[in-house]
């Protein structure tokens, strides 16, 4: 879903305090002006002096002031301390891209629009959202969360303190923080695409290969569009070929197919769902057909597989995803 407007140039507030009073009621949420607590206060209220460092460094305190409601999922030290000395980070001596970086970064951890609070996200159970930070063409990254072992966030983050309110949302303290998410990111921290990820790295193996795993995971390569088949369209395309799994031997989908296959899938540039045209689509591998009054695409045999529309625009720094219920074949004979 969009959470942020494409014009909307400054996020106007991060938000938040521990303990406000009275801080459920939709009016204050939603009241004009600036507000009397920031993200700033709930850091220094909570010990999280370096989100506070972090927020002062990218000239975020003074503008991340406002309306909400915003949900915001902050990092503890510890966390900020991991990022800083894996990355070699510098807090006090920034260049201007290692700012941007950094700005992005924070921004990761906050959605815009929404007051969610851990009840609403264990009631929902798993999804995709967008925060404030920008991908390829300016588009708001996603987000993707999972409550069946705790509240975490794009496989990696998890919810340590929820529900600390102010005036204009929900922060939650986490004990990671979220790195950009990569196209590796949502395949391999939704299960629901785990036999994508399984092809991916079994196409690895074969010579030559794109290679995929570290083309997916890699912040700077694309960007791309990737349809992404879930677990039951392979299931149901190696039915269709009589085939038992991925594997060399006789009656098994082999690397080198595996990697023919998957070209398909894998468009070069970030096509957002709007930015979808019913005709010829030009994939790594070959042409394909979209057919965008229906959402679906037709491969060179005439297979139709559709689009999941709510499973669409899953943006990550180095491409989007868009979630097809049948894979996508080359030309049979």
């Amino acid at each position: 879903m969009k959470i942020i407007s494409k014009t909307f140039k400054l996020l106007t507030v991060f938000l938040l305090v521990l303990g406000v009073t009275g801080c459920s009621d939709d009016d204050d949420n939603n009241g004009p002006g600036v507000q009397t607590t920031t993200v700033v206060d709930v850091a220094l209220a909570n010990g999280l002096t370096s989100l506070a460092a972090a927020l002062e460094a990218t000239d975020l305190v003074t503008t991340l002031q406002g309306t909400g409601p915003f949900t915001v999922f902050a990092p503890d030290n510890d966390a900020f301390s991991a990022l800083l000395t894996a990355t070699g980070l510098d807090l006090n001596n920034l260049s201007a891209a290692e700012e941007a970086l950094v700005r992005n970064i924070l921004l990761n951890h906050v959605i815009v629009g929404q007051n969610l609070s851990s009840t609403d996200l264990v009631n929902a159970g798993s999804g995709y959202t967008n925060v404030a930070a920008t991908g390829p063409n300016g588009e708001n990254l996603s987000l993707y969360f999972n409550t069946a072992n705790g509240v975490v966030i794009n496989g990696q983050s998890t919810v340590d303190m929820p529900n600390l309110t102010a005036t204009n949302g929900t922060v939650h303290i986490v004990d990671t923080v979220i790195d950009l998410p990569t196209i590796a990111t949502f395949a391999t921290s939704n299960s629901a695409l785990s036999t994508l990820v399984a092809a991916l790295q079994y196409a690895d193996t074969g010579t030559p290969t794109v290679p995929y795993i570290n083309t997916v995971s890699d912040a700077a390569a694309g960007p791309f569009t990737v349809f992404a088949p879930t677990n039951t369209a392979f299931g149901d395309v190696l039915t269709e070929l009589g085939l038992s799994g991925f594997g060399e031997g006789t009656g098994e989908l082999n690397a080198a197919t595996t990697d023919s296959v998957l070209l398909y899938h894998i468009v070069g540039a970030n096509v957002q769902s709007n930015q979808l045209t019913t005709g010829t689509v030009t994939t790594l591998g070959g042409d394909i057909t979209a057919n965008t009054s229906n959402f679906t695409l037709t491969d060179a045999n005439g297979r139709v597989s559709n689009i999941v529309t709510s499973l669409v625009d899953i943006q990550a720094i180095n491409g989007v995803v868009h979630v097809i219920d049948k894979v996508i074949l080359f030309p049979l004979p």
